[in-house]
């Protein structure tokens, strides 16, 4: 097994709530300086940096891995990572049209910049990423697997956006196998109240908006090899151990 420092819920400036300094460029930069092996890019409900961030981290000589924060009907945020550009893209697409059509109002909800892999703006999204879409979190474990991608429910512990908050329990034929706790001090006390916990490994990421408060190299995820195949396979596995 291989221990990969990591950090795999990052916004970049797509994220209306991301702040523009957030390219994918200086997302990869800050992330090599910091030391992290694995990152992913999962801005809200969009892939569409995930291109301009892969080649920035190839760069780095960081493994990365496209992905997004999905919104559910429920409001349920839950990161969806997946094994190639395509795969991302493709799903990227189906979201989209799933999404509330509500125009986006940068002077209240911020900018939503594409870039390109020169690390310049090319365009951006019209519609409010932040919204929710019509998918629902019943269901979403299999819809990414179908693109070949995994899924896990984002800041578990999160008093809003979380799986705990918005539906209050964990549905007993849920499927995931991996869970996002923010803060790690809570842990203990969410296996007591949600026993689906016990069988899930459990990761911490930054779910950063600011290039500062992108983790250090702290923490560590258990890998067959050194791949996106790799870490999303561990992420699949139930293991019980924390990140």
């Amino acid at each position: 097994m291989i221990n990969l420092t990591y950090d795999l819920h990052l916004h970049s400036c797509l994220s209306p709530c991301g702040d523009d300094d957030m390219t994918p460029a200086n997302i990869a930069g800050m992330a090599a300086l910091l030391g992290l092996d694995v990152i992913a890019l999962t801005d809200h409900n969009s892939s569409k940096n995930c291109p301009a961030l892969l080649a920035a981290a190839a760069e780095y000589g960081i493994l990365a891995i496209p992905g997004m924060e999905i919104n559910t009907s429920e409001e349920v945020h839950a990161v969806c990572l997946f094994p190639d550009l395509n795969a991302a893209m493709d799903f990227d697409a189906y979201v989209y049209h799933r999404l509330l059509p509500f125009p986006n109002k940068e002077e209240i909800f911020g900018r939503q910049l594409i870039y390109d892999t020169a690390d310049q703006i090319c365009g951006t999204v019209p519609n409010l990423l932040i919204n929710a879409t019509e998918i629902s979190f019943d269901g979403l474990w299999e819809l990414t697997d179908s693109y070949g991608g995994v899924m896990f429910p984002a800041h578990v512990d999160k008093a809003a956006n979380s799986l705990m908050a918005n539906l209050g329990f964990i549905p007993p034929d849920s499927k995931f196998a991996t869970a996002e706790v923010k803060d790690l001090r809570k842990l203990h006390q969410l296996k007591k109240e949600h026993p689906y916990l016990e069988k899930c490994r459990i990761i911490s990421n930054s779910d950063a908006h600011y290039l500062e408060h992108i983790h250090e190299a702290n923490l560590t995820l258990a890998v067959k090899e050194k791949s996106v195949k790799g870490v999303l396979d561990a992420l699949k596995e139930g293991l019980g151990k924390e990140g």
